[in-house]
């Protein structure tokens, strides 16, 4: 099979990639490098720089390659520049990844992995979280995903033939095992990475939030390592080449850690205190998202490997020092 990755320079893509191409496939990466790096991509795949804003850009994809199913990853993924600058989220989010699938599908593709985020839920009433929870995002972040998903839903509706599934991410973190690939947004807006700079440039590190409706002010996520992550893409692509559908899975652990418990792992794997600066609460932040994964794990026989808080955390310490190092 020929997989197109979308938004394959970045962190979750890049790691896919690599592990798409050790099972066997033939992998397409498409990137507009605007916020991810060329040099992460694996040089087994072939590499293609595009913009999916442009229609032009998109359709192209498929003009010469006999794609077999698509893993779209390409997306702005911070909740709170989301807030700030909601239209261009819309514009990349959503108008491109509409451009994708129209043109994905105009070519023949019919199986999409589609990434999607717990930010669809907002402020959930039961926890942890169920697939069946209603979807009321806080956030527009959560508001593209979740439009997004209803697109791939009107695509099925329409033509059954398509299959797809959309994987509900809680808080993808960590580094590979040997620290040789790693997290590096830019802007880095995730916790783990950002503590963890903070203690190699011993500089403050601001805790956004500390009123929030949980033991100790905190906000609760639930982590899940990108590896674990990347194998539950290739659970879900392994069920619809078997069982063709519509599928919406979380992808979590379970278990719920606050951010100052995310904190003393991050001082405790580095041997180093933090310089805590507390400050208000970001917009569009939930109290509280935890998974509750028995569907994907009863469905798709989906066990997390990496997805303890040490492995995450410790993996992301290696990762650091490795690329300070280059």
């Amino acid at each position: 099979m020929k997989i197109l990755v979308t938004g394959g320079a970045g962190y979750i893509g890049s790691f896919m990639t690599k592990m798409l191409l050790n099972e066997g496939y033939d992998v397409v990466v498409f990137d507009s490098l605007e916020r991810g790096y060329r040099e992460t991509v694996d040089s087994r795949s072939e590499f293609v720089k595009g913009d999916l804003r442009e229609l032009s850009d998109a359709s192209h994809l498929f003009v010469t390659r006999n794609i077999d199913a698509v893993m779209h990853f390409a997306s702005y993924i911070s909740v709170e520049e989301s807030e700030k600058e909601p239209s261009k989220y819309y514009e990349n989010n959503v108008l491109g990844s509409k451009n994708l699938f129209q043109t994905a599908y105009e070519a023949g593709v019919r199986n999409f992995i589609f990434s999607s985020s717990a930010a669809v839920y907002g402020n959930p009433e039961v926890i942890p979280i169920p697939e069946d929870h209603l979807t009321n995002p806080t956030s527009e972040y959560g508001k593209n995903k979740l439009e997004m998903e209803n697109v791939l839903k009107s695509l099925r509706a329409k033509d059954p033939s398509i299959s797809f599934v959309s994987l509900r991410y809680f808080n993808a973190a960590g580094a590979s095992l040997d620290g040789t690939m790693g997290e590096n947004h830019n802007p880095e807006t995730h916790l783990i990475p950002l503590a963890i700079q903070s203690i190699v440039d011993d500089s403050g590190f601001s805790l956004y939030g500390t009123d929030y409706n949980t033991p100790d002010g905190t906000c609760i996520r639930d982590y899940i390592h990108v590896l674990d992550l990347c194998e539950a893409h290739l659970l879900a692509l392994s069920k619809i080449s078997k069982e063709p559908g519509g599928y919406v899975y979380n992808v979590g652990t379970g278990v719920g850690h606050s951010n100052r418990e995310v904190l003393k792992i991050v001082e405790k794997v580095a041997r180093r205190k933090l310089r805590l600066i507390e400050g208000a609460r970001r917009m569009g932040d939930a109290d509280r998202l935890v998974a509750d994964p028995q569907k994907i794990k009863s469905d798709l026989g989906f066990s997390p490997k990496y997805s303890d808080l040490n492995t995450i955390v410790g993996t992301a310490w290696k990762w650091n020092a490795k690329k300070s190092q280059t």
